[in-house]
């Protein structure tokens, strides 16, 4: 049997390229540890902090778009910072509706060829050229995750959370799904296809709550964290960790 040649980098006869994608390389590095950190020192001081997840495509006359400000408004009245994608539909209601509350305002915007531009209801605005730093961004500041109405990418970012949090590479924090009419399908598909199939856990199903009621979500979430961290401040009615 014939040994593979794998050349390295080292070893490519054109020296010139080889320094040019060692530079390409490194300086990729860079930027995405500056994302990191950039998002670090903005983002530390918000907690507590939910993420709202949905559709770039639903226009302001859907119903999940209003219903999402009224979310939004709701926990950021209760002391929760709100954060976004930054962008269009859902993600534009998500920030409209914190806001117009009491607390921060979050977009951790992603630049794209299409669809993503930053909206205008953001209290602090990030920009990021990696998806996966941004997805850190989103995993270690949230304490709760709520999930509007989407496309493929909304679905991603619902099987990244509960992946991590299956696998405990994140903390156990609330994941609300809202819009039964919208994600029953699914989530009946996780019941009768996955959890008898064995490549889910009855557990893995309890870390998902779904609700078509706004204030059932905060309801929820306070409850999750009844006996945690979370306290209420007795003269503004805020909630702290």
């Amino acid at each position: 049997m014939s040994r593979k040649v794998v050349p390295s980098l080292r070893s490519i006869i054109d020296q010139d390229k080889a320094t040019a994608k060692k530079a390409r390389a490194s300086w990729q590095m860079f930027t995405i540890m500056a994302e990191f950190i950039e998002a670090t020192e903005y983002l530390s001081e918000i907690r507590p902090a939910i993420s709202i997840f949905g559709s770039a495509r639903l226009p302001p006359e859907s119903k999940y778009y209003q219903q999402t400000i009224e979310i939004s408004r709701i926990f950021s009245d209760a002391g929760f910072a709100v954060i976004s994608g930054g962008g269009p539909s859902i993600m534009e209601a998500a920030n409209k509706g914190a806001f117009e509350g009491h607390s921060a305002s979050v977009g951790l915007n992603i630049e794209l060829p299409f669809e993503q531009s930053g909206n205008q209801y953001q209290d602090i605005s990030m920009r990021f050229r990696h998806f996966f730093a941004r997805k850190v961004a989103f995993v270690k500041n949230s304490d709760a995750f709520l999930f509007m109405p989407g496309g493929f990418g909304t679905l991603d970012e619902l099987g990244e959370v509960l992946t991590l949090i299956q696998t405990a590479k994140a903390r156990r924090v609330p994941v609300v799904v809202i819009g039964k009419d919208f994600w029953h399908g699914l989530l009946d598909w996780f019941k009768t296809t996955m959890l008898p199939l064995g490549v889910i856990s009855q557990s893995d199903m309890d870390l998902i709550h779904i609700t078509d009621d706004s204030n059932e979500v905060l309801e929820h979430v306070l409850a999750f964290y009844k006996d945690h961290t979370l306290r209420k401040d007795s003269e503004d009615g805020m909630f702290y960790l």
